[in-house]
């Protein structure tokens, strides 16, 4: 029955498409989509937020304290479904949109459209120290990008599908419209026109219109501001960036060792998921508000009731101890990371998303109440908690305008822009400095695999060098005479000869204009032999190296033509003038209109 309804539906939509234009067909499919990944997005956060309210369910009474190891049984079943229902096969980060851009022609895989939700449920829903936000995105990067194949969409239009399903999961996610296109935008860093804002906002304000209309408040992560902007706190709020600039460096650093520890263990799957679990276990026994993707504790912060995060904790008999309270804060500020890396590393599912936010409201709580305490002036902690959170979430992604946004259309006002813009740019600012790309795309971008935010890198990660070789050259031994290259050199319309033992390994190359001065001395053509005018090729390169390492080879070489070779063994060619041909090509193919 379900399969005749979709059958059905997919019907309708291709009779809708043969008789729309292109544009406006894409339109439609804006809607759609976001449609799609605003469902996905309901579902997933409601199973998360059922799993946790079962998982911490109070009636427990005696035996409450088992829900310690429910993130070990969360991180366990998303193993388990890994290995048994998806083959191994899980792509965790936004790393993985970069690189199907980059590599697969914005082609993401089908079950990437069920699989994050499955996982990404189980472990953050039963504790694991995680977001939901990047299984989402890439959720609906997936029904963007599948969509557009199903209905044979172009690269632009795919792409652009896939940017739309991204925003319409952060819209859906956060009810922000508007963070959902920057967040687009700023993950993607490709060209887009004009006019392919329009289908971005349609779909983020779909998705972000279901998920009002379906999801509760406190299923959401919003608040209400209570106190206005005082521009006499603005050297706080510039302090406040510096720090959480820093901070952010360190989380991406602990978080990536940490994750890393694991990478190396990774045949021992099971031993990682206890190791990671029981690890995680003892951590939320001490900082209980470790347990899940955290918002509830934020909004203790935001509420100005810090002492509640102690609930349930070791610590919980000093809740009145303003000192202790403040300690505690503080060290969780860096235990996150360390949460978020065991659960991510030994098997979870999740993202960093939720984590940056926990992170800098804790950061902006932190401060604003330390400075209060110490006397030195009378600052609005509420205010500080949640510019923290564009702090860090600018510092981790680099992505200041979708942490500038976000944080204003989930506050439910523009009211403190001028302290989001302080704290995120420098945040950003110092972040970049210390980190050149943000935390997910890190490993794939020194790897030149993914976009980064250097136009001319992104355009080309997408050339392939081995699509560039030429073969029409003609090869000459070395052995060979001058007379015998001459007739070789009157046969071809190339001025390059690379020069070839018997096992068609590259020795050196000839370069007509070289030996353009004794090509007509019919004297020499017996006396002198190739191997007396050959030289060195400048470089050489391999059919699987990237681009851009070729162009800086081209660059450093002067060189138009550069000999193509695998262990020594002569392939062709690639030259710079195909290079730019292609170059200009994929200007065209990659800016969204």
């Amino acid at each position: 029955m379900e399969f005749k309804l979709i059958n059905k539906m997919h019907s309708v939509i291709e009779w809708i498409q043969f008789r729309l234009t292109n544009k406006q067909f894409i339109l439609l499919s804006s809607v759609l989509v976001g449609l799609s990944v605003g469902l996905a997005a309901i579902v997933l956060k409601t199973a998360v937020h059922a799993i946790y309210l079962a998982s911490t369910y109070k009636g427990l009474g005696n035996y409450k304290y088992l829900f310690l190891l429910f993130p070990l049984i969360g991180i366990l079943l998303t193993v388990l479904v890994v290995k048994n229902l998806l083959k191994g096969k899980l792509e965790k980060g936004l790393s993985h949109i970069h690189y199907a851009i980059a590599k697969k022609s914005s082609l993401m895989p089908q079950e990437q459209m069920y699989a994050q939700i499955a996982t990404s449920s189980l472990t953050v829903g039963l504790g694991g120290s995680a977001g939901l936000e990047a299984p989402i995105v890439l959720t609906g990067a997936a029904f963007g990008s599948n969509y557009a194949k199903t209905y044979n969409l172009s690269f632009r239009e795919r792409t652009l599908l896939l940017a739309c399903g991204i925003a319409a999961g952060i819209g859906a996610t956060f009810n922000a419209p508007i963070a959902g296109v920057l967040f687009a935008l700023e993950v993607l860093l490709v060209d887009i026109s004009i006019s392919a804002f329009t289908p971005l906002i349609i779909s983020a304000a779909t998705g972000a219109l279901i998920s009002k209309i379906v999801l509760q408040d406190d299923i959401l992560l919003s608040f209400s501001l209570q106190m206005p902007f005082n521009y006499n706190n603005v050297p706080q709020y510039i302090l406040l960036g510096v720090f959480a600039g820093l901070i952010s460096v360190y989380h991406s650093r602990t978080f990536s060792k940490i994750e890393g520890l694991f990478s190396k263990r990774k045949q021992k799957t099971y031993p990682n998921v206890i190791i990671g679990g029981l690890l995680l276990a003892g951590l939320i026994f001490a900082f209980p508000s470790l347990f899940g993707e955290g918002y509830q504790s934020i909004k203790h912060l935001a509420l100005q009731q810090p002492e509640d995060i102690l609930i349930n904790s070791f610590f919980e008999k000093f809740r009145g101890n303003e000192v202790v309270v403040l300690v505690f804060v503080g060290l969780l500020i860096f235990i996150k990371s360390i949460a978020t890396g065991l659960t991510l590393g030994s098997g979870g599912n999740g993202g960093n998303f939720a984590p940056s936010l926990f992170v800098g409201a804790y950061l902006g709580f932190f401060f604003s109440r330390l400075l209060n305490m110490l006397g030195f002036t009378n600052l609005p902690e509420s205010n500080f908690t949640i510019v923290g959170m564009a702090g860090i979430l600018s510092g981790l992604y680099h992505a200041p305008l979708t942490a500038i946004f976000l944080i204003a259309e989930i506050t439910g006002g523009y009211t403190l822009m001028i302290p989001l813009m302080i704290v995120s740019s420098i945040s950003f600012a110092i972040s970049k400095y210390f980190e050149p790309y943000s935390m997910d795309v890190k490993k794939l971008a020194l790897s030149g695999k993914v976009f980064t935010n250097d136009k001319d890198q992104n355009i080309l990660a997408t050339i392939s060098t081995s699509n560039l070789i030429e073969i029409n050259f003609q090869s000459v031994s070395a052995s060979l005479n001058l007379g015998g290259l001459v007739n070789v050199i009157a046969q071809s319309k190339r001025n390059i000869f690379p020069v070839l033992d018997s096992n068609n390994k590259l020795l050196g190359i000839i370069i007509l204009d070289n030996i353009r001065e004794i090509i007509f001395k019919t004297e020499l053509y017996e006396k002198i032999s190739v191997r007396d005018l050959m030289n060195p090729a400048p470089a050489v390169i391999s059919a699987n190296q990237s681009m851009e390492s070729v162009m800086k080879i081209f660059d450093e070489t002067g060189a138009w033509n550069l000999p193509v070779a695998d262990n020594g063994i002569y392939i062709g060619f690639v030259s710079k003038s195909s290079i730019f041909s292609s170059y200009r090509s994929k200007i065209k193919d990659i800016t969204i209109e």
